[in-house]
């Protein structure tokens, strides 16, 4: 097969694959601390005899933009929105998994979770006791006001982590999670705004101008795969001639 059409079929394949991660992000401008993918793609050689001049586009794990989104004041003592860097820690399945939502719920034995996952103290999942009021410090410290009392009483504290942008990935579910598989450690410098939400980072800007983008390189991958099967029936005619 020519070398061209490795070059034609590979660039098309990923020009698809990048449509599919800027159209998730464009469905997901309305969720609350969504982290919008960065399409990340690499060359990689054709594997075999004879196959040294070919090399094909491969798409690997997408990246996270760590660009903040804008923050909005709810009122709801449960809300919380990270300040700068930083994810609270859930519970997914054996391990953790990380979110820079903070709309925080509660059901009625006390347990609080974000999206349906128990969320994370400094002792695993965190269940408040019977109160009356609750408080959520800028250090992810956990305060109540136990009935019959007027004094305020810690009892937990939000595992708050941070980490470099290579090392989060996004999982099969589309959770943030970390690359080796391994739990953060929590990090006291990330800090939290009570009474906040997070909302996302998606631009429908950029992301409709990468959409046309990639658009236009399909549309030359196309071109070039034409041009390819062209030249190959001239030659064969020559051959043939």
């Amino acid at each position: 097969m020519d070398a061209l059409i490795y070059t034609a079929m590979s660039g098309a394949d990923r020009a698809l694959r990048a449509q599919q991660v800027h159209a998730n992000n464009l469905a997901n401008m309305e969720t609350g601390g969504f982290r919008a993918n960065l399409e990340v793609s690499s060359t990689q050689a054709v594997r075999g005899a004879g196959y040294d001049d070919r090399h094909m586009a491969q798409m690997q794990a997408s990246a996270i933009s760590t660009r903040p989104g804008p923050l909005q004041e709810t009122g709801r003592e449960l809300d919380v929105a990270i300040t700068g860097d930083g994810y609270l820690a859930l519970h997914y399945q054996n391990g953790e998994a990380y979110s820079r939502a903070g709309a925080i719920s509660i059901d009625a034995d006390g347990a609080l979770s974000v999206g349906g996952r128990a969320l994370l103290g400094e002792g695993g999942p965190i269940t408040l006791p019977a109160y009356t009021r609750v408080a959520i410090g800028g250090d992810g410290t956990i305060s109540i006001q136990p009935p019959g009392t007027g004094d305020m009483q810690t009892v937990d504290k939000i595992k708050l982590v941070k980490a470099e942008p290579g090392e989060l990935t996004k999982n099969e579910a589309g959770l943030i999670v970390a690359r080796d598989g391994a739990p953060l450690p929590a990090d006291p410098t990330v800090k939290l705004r009570d009474r906040h939400l997070e909302g996302s980072n998606v631009s429908a800007v950029e992301e409709m101008v990468a959409t046309m983008s990639l658009n236009r390189d399909f549309d030359m991958q196309m071109k070039m795969l034409t041009a390819s099967d062209s030249m190959t029936q001239a030659g064969n005619r020559l051959l043939g001639a």
